[in-house]
């Protein structure tokens, strides 16, 4: 995937200092089709036979994630910041590195496959698939764009290994 990873813009000391953001949207902006293919391309079809969900994680898993979706005529299930849907919602809240955060998600069921934009130490995917189950759906796979590779992050969450098109590190 080093072809798509030569898109990404890294950027030092942004947000703060300290920080290597790297920025996907030159990505998803100009070759959006060839990233949907190569996060899509993380499950088998036989894998794809066992879904009846997408649960994208705010935001850019919104991108991700509806477009799978879409492409493989499935539901859409938006896991959100708090306090951005309206009720009955499901909470989960996490720790962050700089404090805390939530994500709401409605209740429902089906089984579900997690996507999201980056991993990197594992929280907010953590929280999304525990906050999947608590809503009563069955988690089956957990799909990003990218893995950072840091240091700690496990290689699995609740047991599902955590499947990237590009990894760093």
């Amino acid at each position: 995937m080093n072809h798509l990873k030569r898109h990404i813009v890294e950027t030092q000391d942004f947000p703060e200092p300290g920080i290597l953001f790297r920025d996907f949207s030159p990505l998803l902006r100009d070759h959006l089709s060839e990233t949907l293919d190569a996060v899509d391309a993380l499950l088998s079809p036989a894998e794809w036979a066992r879904v009846d969900l997408i649960g994208g994680v705010d935001a850019r898993g919104f991108v991700l994630g509806a477009g799978i979706a879409a492409r493989r005529r499935l539901g859409f299930i938006p896991i959100r910041k708090a306090g951005k849907l309206p009720p009955p919602v499901q909470q989960r809240s996490y720790a962050l590195e700089y404090g805390m955060a939530t994500l709401e998600m409605h209740p429902g069921h089906g089984r579900i496959v997690l996507v999201d934009d980056v991993y990197a130490t594992g929280g907010t995917l953590k929280a999304a698939a525990d906050l999947c189950v608590q809503a009563g759906h069955t988690v089956v796979a957990l799909i990003v764009l990218a893995d950072l590779r840091l240091k700690g992050a496990p290689p699995t969450i609740n047991g599902l290994p955590v499947r990237s098109a590009i990894q760093y590190g």
